[in-house]
């Protein structure tokens, strides 16, 4: 009896609690830098009664996300002439490899449900985002504004805009292969160019989306600005910035909020995981000399 005994109780008493925190922690992790951000679709649709466009598109997807558990940006092109698909991705300059796959790889999908078959789109996720276009499609600005995100909340205090300027100065002299984390105080900045911008053009890229997002956020204490070759955002913290692990790192707050929740109640999970094993526990003892009981009556 004292070997079934065993065998049952010392699992729960030798999982970790930790591991179970992180698993709340993992999950939440992943599902920060896969949310979607936005979606760019073009309105024209592929004619294809060949079929030839369509496979072009499913070799390229495949390629893409197949480079990308090597490295964190790649360019292809998939078919020949007018029939050629042009297409690139790219992740955080954070990001693991492993976490770079696994953005990447949700991106297809995320395709031919949100734009369907049509001839050019881009597919942005908070930590990598998927393009393509076919051969000859119209090309815009490279500092063109595509979609931006500013928080709700206006920042309070007069020190606010000096700690936001000096941080994005920071960003713009301090971009090393094209990525940039860091803060001034209380204010945390991210900027990022696309994989092929020279030095000096993202450089450019950078400084006119640190004007864009001044004039489309104001003084929000949290801002995302995506132009077509590069991207910055900033999050204001009046308590300090946060200690948050790479790859999990996101912008504004609502991300930041839903990773201390998932936490809290991960930890609440271990508690309640705990107690119920030692209440299972105290069950099989008490059996257990209830049992020695009826056998001295024996």
């Amino acid at each position: 009896m004292g070997l079934q005994i065993r065998a049952l109780y010392l699992p729960c008493l030798n999982l970790p609690l930790i591991t179970i925190l992180g698993i709340f922690v993992l999950v939440t992790g992943a599902a920060d830098y896969t949310n979607l951000v936005f979606k760019g679709c073009a309105q024209q649709k592929f004619q294809d009664p060949s079929g030839i466009y369509s496979q072009n598109l499913k070799n390229l997807m495949e390629s893409l996300v197949s480079q990308s558990s090597q490295k964190s940006f790649s360019t292809t092109t998939s078919g020949d002439g007018q029939n050629a698909i042009v297409g690139l991705y790219q992740c955080r300059g954070d990001l693991t490899t492993p976490q770079c796959y696994t953005c990447v790889s949700k991106i297809p999908d995320m395709v031919k449900k949100l734009c369907g078959q049509v001839i050019a789109a881009r597919v942005q996720l908070n930590g990598c985002y998927l393009k393509y276009e076919i051969s000859g499609f119209k090309q815009v600005s490279e500092t063109e504004l595509l979609f931006k995100v500013c928080g709700s909340t206006q920042a309070t205090g007069t020190g606010f805009e000096g700690m936001r300027t000096a941080a994005f100065d920071s960003m713009v002299n301090g971009l090393k292969n094209g990525f940039y984390t860091g803060n001034n105080q209380t204010v945390f900045v991210l900027g990022q160019c696309e994989g092929d911008l020279s030095s000096d053009d993202c450089g450019n890229c950078v400084k006119s989306a640190v004007e864009s997002v001044k004039t489309q956020c104001g003084d929000s204490v949290s801002g995302q600005v995506y132009l077509l070759k590069c991207f910055i955002s900033y999050s204001y913290y009046p308590n300090g910035v946060p200690t948050i692990d790479s790859g999990s790192e996101v912008v504004g707050t609502k991300q930041h909020t839903s990773r201390t929740v998932a936490i809290a109640v991960g930890g609440i999970a271990a508690f309640l995981f705990l107690i119920v094993c030692l209440m299972f526990i105290r069950s099989l003892f008490k059996k257990r000399r209830v049992s020695k009981q009826y056998d001295g009556w024996n």
